[in-house]
């Protein structure tokens, strides 16, 4: 019987136009979906968020997305903006693991390391587009990629599907995957870079952010998790009640700024909670980001430098913050960390919700 689900599921992909993981028939291009005031652009490219755009308090849309201007730009990215990363986002430590008694070696792209699944990944890989509702009360495009069996090192085929949906005042990000014919790590997140002043406005420094995590993951020089965890009380990582983001930053010059992974309070990878608040004083814009995973990459953009982007506006280090949730980072190597193992009896689902609002003030708590 799974001898014959897996051909049938062969057959949908040869028949559906994967070939190698790509797509060879649909052209890069952009889509867009419209909800009331908010606005969303998105390309098959990596199914990457382009731009967002929305009120503030004052009833001025702006765009609050990083990106770039042209198609061209997206396909020779290397900051990732608005990306789909996978199959696994974040560090694998010496870009290998060992899964039920066989080794695997991965494509190493930062130093002996593999980063956001390789240097190919999801981003850059055309995705094919598998429904496409502009607009009505809930507008959505869903993508969909076949990851074939040892893409950048990887054990198995993978079918992946992001949608994204748009609300009146939200946006839903669902990420699935399903393993065809082997065990294999899956980590999917969307690398968006969030400016609630618009892309176009500067540093975020002045941003209030709260982050629903009581503790890290303890890193190395490379950035890769040690397998044990630090309280944030104290620390320069306390976010549990509001802060702003400028107010401690300088206190981490390894790092130029946050590029760290949060456990976030009480999540069980199943039930939808409130990992992340944001607030712009100036535009009055308001971002809550709920989540099932486990986890919250904080990263305030410490190395985007001299990047060219959309209407020649040129972003420098800490012009954004991203608030990746995710699975820890290198969990395939830590088995006291959630595992990322997807298995054909036991698909994946990371679920992203991001709601938008708007609000003159935000209390900053005493540090």
């Amino acid at each position: 019987m799974t001898n014959i689900f897996v051909l049938l599921c062969l057959f949908f992909l040869a028949s559906s136009g994967f070939v190698n993981g790509s797509i060879k028939k649909d052209p890069i291009r952009i889509f867009e979906l419209k909800n009331g005031d908010l606005s969303l652009k998105v390309t098959n490219w990596g199914a990457t968020l382009v731009s967002l755009v929305l009120p503030d308090k004052n009833g001025k849309l702006g765009d609050i997305v990083l990106g770039y201007e042209s198609l061209k730009d997206y396909i020779n990215d290397t900051t990732y903006f608005g990306a789909t990363v996978g199959r696994v986002a974040n560090r694998i430590g010496g870009a290998q693991f060992t899964l039920n008694g066989t080794h695997y070696k991965l494509i190493a792209n930062e130093g002996n390391n593999t980063l956001h699944g390789g240097p190919k990944g999801f981003t850059h890989a055309l995705w094919k587009v598998v429904r496409y509702q502009r607009e009505g009360d809930r507008p959505r495009i869903t993508f969909s990629y076949h990851s074939f069996d040892g893409e950048e090192g990887f054990p198995g085929d993978l079918l992946v599907t992001v949608s994204y949906i748009l609300g009146k005042n939200s946006l839903n990000i669902i990420m699935k995957a399903k393993a065809i014919n082997k065990p294999t790590p899956v980590n999917l997140i969307n690398h968006a870079y969030w400016n609630l002043g618009n892309h176009n406005s500067g540093n975020i420094l002045d941003e209030v952010v709260q982050i629903f995590g009581s503790k890290t993951t303890l890193v190395d020089d490379h950035l890769i998790p040690t397998g044990k965890f630090a309280s944030v009380k104290g620390t320069p990582y306390d976010f549990l009640k509001p802060q702003i983001v400028g107010t401690r930053i300088n206190q981490l010059p390894k790092t130029n700024g946050y590029d760290t992974n949060y456990v976030l309070d009480g999540a069980n990878g199943e039930e939808i909670k409130v990992a992340a608040i944001v607030h712009d004083k100036k535009s009055g814009r308001v971002m809550k980001i709920s989540t099932n995973a486990h986890g919250l990459q904080f990263y305030t953009a410490n190395f985007v430098k001299n990047e060219k982007g959309k209407d020649g506006f040129v972003y420098q280090p800490r012009s954004a913050l991203c608030l990746e949730t995710q699975a820890f980072p290198d969990s395939v190597n830590h088995p006291n960390f959630p595992s990322t193992i997807v298995t054909p009896e036991k698909p994946y689902k990371h679920v992203m919700f991001i709601k938008f609002s708007t609000k003159d003030s935000y209390a900053i708590s005493p540090l």
